[in-house]
């Protein structure tokens, strides 16, 4: 019974405390809002914003200043081929193969505003800088050796310290590399001359100053008695003294390949090379028994932004190579082909007038000359101007007209049907008949039929990855800007002025190409070697590409003609004639050089271009409108 009450005791208590706590749980209802109280004072009107500009923005491209190093006795020679600048003393340095100097040009009173007339001004000065004809080096032993100096090549400046490429003598043996620091005034002072590979062709400093890279052409003599072989150079230099001796890449055995499905045993040998290299659209073209580091012909360098690898464009092959500097290795990626029925191109200087058209089974082979890097979210981007060559020496040459195919006493071959019936259409021997196409391309089962056709150069501009995939291509934009701008003086060769005359060949031929940055934007600039058109792109995003600007300085309305195959390219004698190259404004552009706003002596962006044929250095200022 007492245990009765006390779980009876027990469970009153548990129900009281159950319903304290079921008590505590209940609110009561919300109260009624209050009044609404008065309004706050208002606040300071803010700055307006300022405008926005739209994409592409507009630029202004003025000639502010204009060097000629002479007149009859340098036109057609190379007078003023590669430029380059140096900031302390606010000077262009420029490359001057008809007299085998540098032209030293001071740019410190550079002004703001245009030029009177852009063609004819000579309103800047140069001081010769001079280089001796033989320099003493180390070879691999440490033992002097002397090297008997030809013509200089290029021109890089890195700081304070210029290195000068110059070939040998004979253009087939060593060449050298020559150091000196400059002063405030721009003039130098010798430190070392570092051998090279042979017939070096363009050399440039990585961007700290702690390389120097020299693309070797190795290009043969005209009768193919000596090739040497192609080459990369570094020269490591630490405290501002270059070592004695270059590293050298060589694009034999130390050249690799990255496809992880390869194995070192599968291109150990020069045979096995060639076949992946061929696989991959590389273009060889030689006698037979020439190797590939003999037939690969390094043409210009540029650095990427990590210090740790660099490209090299290799432009009869159709092709770039990856740098490896850290492993000294070199990886060579083909470009692939430009496919003109997609596209429209002028292909016969014989109607003298703008007329495109669309060719099916016509390629073009990129085959870059001057090449660029930039960087857009952390990447590298490579620009290339894609110029084309071909191998046209007296032994052995690959370039025809596309009538001598066909023609019995020529080639004596057959074009497939499709591209007959084009070729008929088009003109026969005045139309496609005149373009000039490789003959080691287009008969892939060699049964004597062209079943396609292979032209020099894409008349473009490219932007590629990193890893040499192509992210942009500027299609047929330049013949046709060129052509809605100057009519018929379009594809103009630069020896004289008579249009259209390039059409055949490679047009305009994009030779030149800079990049740089104006106000956030980056632009590329590219000029073209035989019609002196110079084309502005915004290349901010490689993946959103926008055409800015063209220019040309130059008057089509003069008069003259010159030969620079010739001793004499001015000789009267083989009908030529120079009295109005004067007149006649920039002919030749060669190289480009970006000179940002926050180097520039007068604080606008410029560009300063050489013109290797009117042996002119033009500045022009770059400005937002």
């Amino acid at each position: 019974m007492k245990d009765q009450l006390n779980k009876l005791k027990l469970g009153l208590v548990a129900l009281a405390v159950v319903t304290a706590l079921s008590g505590c749980t209940l609110d009561g209802d919300d109260g009624q809002d209050g009044a609404t109280g008065a309004a706050g004072v208002d606040g300071i009107d803010g700055i307006d914003g300022a405008d926005g500009q739209s994409l592409p923005r507009e630029l202004a491209i003025e000639v502010v200043g204009r060097f000629s190093a002479g007149g009859e006795e340098i036109y057609g020679k190379s007078a003023a081929e590669i430029v380059q600048f140096h900031e302390a003393s606010q000077s262009a340095f420029a490359i001057n193969a008809a007299l085998n100097q540098v032209e030293v040009i001071s740019l410190t009173n550079i002004p703001t505003a245009a030029v009177g007339n852009p063609i004819t001004d000579t309103s800047l000065t140069s001081q010769a800088f001079t280089f001796p004809s033989s320099v003493t080096v180390k070879d691999a032993d440490g033992a002097d050796q002397t090297i008997s100096l030809g013509v200089a090549n290029s021109v890089a400046i890195n700081g304070d310290m210029l290195a000068l490429a110059v070939e040998a003598e004979s253009k087939t043996d060593n060449g050298a590399v020559l150091f000196y620091t400059l002063d405030a005034l721009g003039q130098g002072t010798f430190v070392k001359a570092v051998e090279t590979g042979a017939l070096p062709d363009m050399v440039t400093f990585s961007e700290d100053g702690s390389l120097a890279l020299i693309a070797n052409e190795g290009e043969p003599d005209t009768d193919y008695d000596v090739d040497p072989e192609g080459s990369i150079s570094v020269v490591t230099i630490t405290d501002d003294v270059p070592a004695d001796v270059a590293n050298t890449i060589n694009l034999s055995t130390d050249m690799v390949f990255s496809n992880d499905t390869l194995d070192e045993e599968d291109y150990d040998t020069d045979e096995k090379r060639r076949a992946l290299l061929e696989a991959m659209g590389v273009k060889f073209a030689g006698p037979a028994g020439t190797t590939v580091a003999q037939d690969l012909e390094p043409e210009y360098i540029a650095m990427g932004a990590d210090g740790e690898t660099a490209y090299v464009s290799l432009q009869e092959a159709n092709a770039i190579g990856i740098i490896d500097l850290d492993d000294m290795t070199i990886e060579v990626k083909g470009l692939g082909f430009k496919n003109w029925s997609e596209f429209e191109l002028d292909f016969t200087n014989e109607d003298e007038i703008p007329s495109f058209s669309s060719v099916p089974g016509l390629y073009g082979m990129y085959q870059p000359d001057t090449i660029a890097t930039y960087q857009w979210n952390g990447a590298t981007f490579i620009l290339t101007a894609n110029e084309g060559d071909s191998r046209d020496w007296d032994e052995y040459s690959e370039e025809v007209r596309v009538e001598d195919i066909i023609d019995p006493d020529e080639l004596n071959m057959q074009l497939s049907d499709e591209l007959q019936a084009f070729y008929d259409a088009s003109g026969a021997d005045d139309g496609l008949g005149r373009l000039k196409v490789t003959t080691v391309l287009g008969d892939a089962d060699s049964d004597g039929v062209y079943e396609e056709l292979y032209a020099y150069g894409s008349r473009s501009f490219s932007i590629w990855d990193q890893s040499v995939n192509q992210v942009f291509d500027s299609g047929d934009d330049f013949e046709k800007i060129s052509s809605a701008i100057l009519g018929n003086d379009f594809n103009s060769a630069h020896t004289e002025n008579k249009g259209d005359n390039r059409s055949d060949d490679k047009g305009g031929e994009p030779e030149a190409i800079a990049v740089g940055e104006i106000n956030g934007r980056t632009y590329a600039f590219i000029g073209l070697e035989r019609s002196g058109d110079l084309f502005t792109y915004d290349v901010t995003n490689p993946f959103n590409v926008a055409f800015v600007a063209h220019n040309n300085n130059r008057d089509f309305d003069t008069d003259f003609e010159l030969d620079d195959d010739l001793d004499n390219p001015c000789d009267e004698s083989e009908g030529m004639d120079c009295s109005e190259v004067a007149e006649s404004g920039d002919l030749g552009p060669e190289s480009i050089k970006f000179v940002s706003a926050e180097q520039s002596p007068n604080g606008n962006a410029l560009l300063i271009i050489g013109n290797e044929v009117s042996g002119t250095v033009t500045v022009y200022q770059v400005t937002e409108l």
